[in-house]
């Protein structure tokens, strides 16, 4: 029946349930586990769910290497609720706000044996709902799993119909028209939504580019703080109004302004990061402590718009190597890295010797 929802479109609302702090079902063949954020739980909804059987808070490597916990799977760590643990320690194990004021969270015991693709996968959803990358989750057998998600009518998702590097829905432009600009009143903005219904894309079109010719280009990921509010943290603002102006200088171009905030990892998740910071970690010693990798962005994104823009080679405005290799990576040719320094303060000179010395950046 077309009415009914898609492997796709299953995810996205298992997020969006996640987020509002209410349980989905994840489903492994005949295994399944029933599963909360870490974040968004309530007291009620994890007694419930602690009701169901022994359940696991799943953090990720990152995470489990800050707590010293064992994670004998690589990646993540499965760590056994003590019967004692309430809503209390499982956020504070999941948030490292309160590392330095309770440093001695532990022992942790870790599960080890059998499948961690549940918990795998449980981690991976709250990512994408930009949630602290940590779940409670309640293994079942799949029969059982199939009937409480039926008694409480709760999103059930077949990991198997997500493969672990899936590549992100299609993007189609639903709007576009003439923006004049500041630097060029030849502007025109187009809006992209990813079929998933998911957070929506830009591109910023300047002149008639030359679709026989590479473009100008700059892959900008959204930074609130530094592009609206003029944040010194960070060089995102100059970067961006600089790209413009180069842009605008040159006659055509296009800048890809794409919703991954933080590197990827949400806004809330950014300033949990800046928090760390007045600790004095620095950004990816911070992004670790929460439990992410240091980049968590997808430019497969900017790839597909540059492609459905009709683009196939571009000169990318970057001080970034490697997003030049996952430009070609996704099949662009890119004829030439056009650097892009601006915006140092001695308010972001710390953050940006650390993307030179951790990120590979050509600062």
């Amino acid at each position: 029946m077309s009415l009914g929802l898609s492997p796709l479109e299953r995810l996205a609302r298992a997020r969006a349930d996640l987020r509002m702090g209410a349980a989905v079902v994840l489903r492994d063949g005949g295994d399944a586990a029933v599963v909360l954020a870490a974040e968004t739980a309530t007291a009620e909804r994890l007694a419930d769910l602690r009701a169901l059987g022994a359940a696991d808070l799943a953090l990720t490597g990152w995470r489990a290497e800050t707590l010293k916990a064992r994670a004998y799977d690589g990646d993540l760590a499965r760590v056994a609720l003590p019967a004692e643990a309430g809503l209390d320690w499982v956020r504070a194990t999941a948030d490292p706000a309160s590392d330095l004021d309770w440093p001695m969270k532990g022992p942790y015991v870790s599960r080890r044996g059998g499948s961690a693709a549940l918990h795998r996968a449980a981690i991976a959803l709250a990512k994408a709902a930009h949630l602290l990358p940590a779940a409670v989750v309640v293994p079942l057998p799949g029969a059982e799993a199939e009937a409480i998600a039926g008694a409480a009518r709760l999103t059930v998702v077949e990991i198997g119909e997500v493969p672990a590097d899936a590549r992100p829905p299609r993007m189609v432009e639903v709007a576009g028209a003439r923006v004049p600009l500041e630097v060029s009143e030849a502007g025109r903005v187009r809006v992209f939504r990813p079929k998933d219904g998911g957070e929506e894309h830009y591109a910023v079109t300047i002149g008639h580019p030359d679709r026989d010719a590479p473009v100008l280009c700059r892959l900008h990921s959204a930074c609130f703080t530094g592009d609206l509010l003029g944040s010194l943290k960070c060089d995102c603002g100059p970067q961006l109004h600089a790209a413009l102006g180069q842009i605008a200088a040159e006659g055509a171009g296009v800048l890809l302004y794409l919703n991954q905030e933080g590197r990827g990892i949400g806004l809330a998740n950014k300033m949990r990061a800046y928090g760390l910071q007045d600790q004095g970690f620095d950004t990816v010693e911070a992004n670790h402590r929460l439990g992410f990798e240091d980049d968590e962005r997808d430019f497969r994104i900017g790839a597909d718009i540059l492609r459905t823009l009709g683009f196939a080679r571009v000169r990318l405005m970057t001080n970034n190597p490697k997003k030049v290799a996952m430009m070609q990576n996704c099949g662009l040719e890119v004829v030439e890295r056009v650097p892009l320094k601006v915006g140092r303060t001695r308010f972001n000179a710390g953050y940006l010797n650390t993307k030179a010395a951790k990120s590979g950046h050509l600062l």
